[in-house]
């Protein structure tokens, strides 16, 4: 018998644990000694905040980030393939999605090994909930190109396609370059274009608002350096 591999969801910030991860999904991981990480001292803070009931010196840890080349990723499933269960913690909200996690999950698939989901937050989808832009179509991007005339490029052609396709686009940005991006955003973009900018969600200090482009225009919040999602719908 094969072990399980579970996708822990981890906190998007410093909140109560309990308010966004349900204890039934802390219980059950509690007794895991075996973690793929992003960051083995983010993983130990998560560890720390649901009581796990293992030792923290006796949990294995091995790490997958963005550096993780593909011919590491089969070892990182020897646990797994040895009868233990395996949990995937990202630095922030869910593996895989926006995180490393992807290839891993894919090759346990192949492996025959069984993939559990568990509940907790994605600020994509909790900035998509909260955008009151539509939710039954809409695409995830990622990050846009860095290079700002390539930049521009780019937001034009998927405001075309929300037009066109009645699709609302989602994507992020490092913090440090948020501000960049919105005025790319508030020069780039139609007038009555929808523009959400969702931050620091989960926080005490949440910001999320949806305006068009017009009256984003007048007031520009101050979003630099702080973990945001924009999301817009064009008309």
């Amino acid at each position: 018998m094969t072990g399980t591999l579970y996708l822990i969801p981890t906190l998007l910030s410093g909140e109560d644990i309990n308010w966004v991860i349900p204890s039934t999904v802390q219980k059950h991981i509690a007794d895991i000694s075996y973690y793929i990480v992003e960051h083995p001292k983010t993983a130990r803070q998560f560890l720390k905040c649901i009581n796990c009931n293992l030792p923290l010196q006796k949990i294995h840890m091995e790490i997958l980030n963005e550096h993780t080349q593909s011919h590491e990723l089969l070892p990182l499933l020897d646990p797994l393939l040895a009868g233990h269960d395996v949990g995937i913690l990202s630095e922030a909200g869910c593996p895989a999605v926006a995180d490393p996690g992807a290839e891993l999950i894919r090759l346990a698939h192949q492996q025959n090994i069984r993939v559990m989901p568990l509940v907790g937050p994605s600020s994509i989808l909790l900035a998509l909930m909260a955008s009151g832009l539509n939710g039954q179509r809409f695409s995830f991007h990622g990050y846009l190109p860095v290079e700002r005339d390539v930049r521009v490029k780019k937001i034009i052609e998927l405001e075309q396609q929300s037009i066109a396709y009645d699709q609302t686009q989602i994507f992020i940005e490092a913090p440090y370059r948020n501000q960049r991006l919105l005025e790319s955003l508030i020069k780039t973009c139609h007038d009555n274009t929808d523009l959400c900018i969702a931050a620091n969600l989960t926080f005490v200090s949440e910001y999320i608002a949806t305006k068009t482009i017009k009256a984003w225009r007048c007031a520009l919040p101050e979003i630099n350096k702080i973990p945001a999602i924009f999301l817009f719908h064009g008309k």
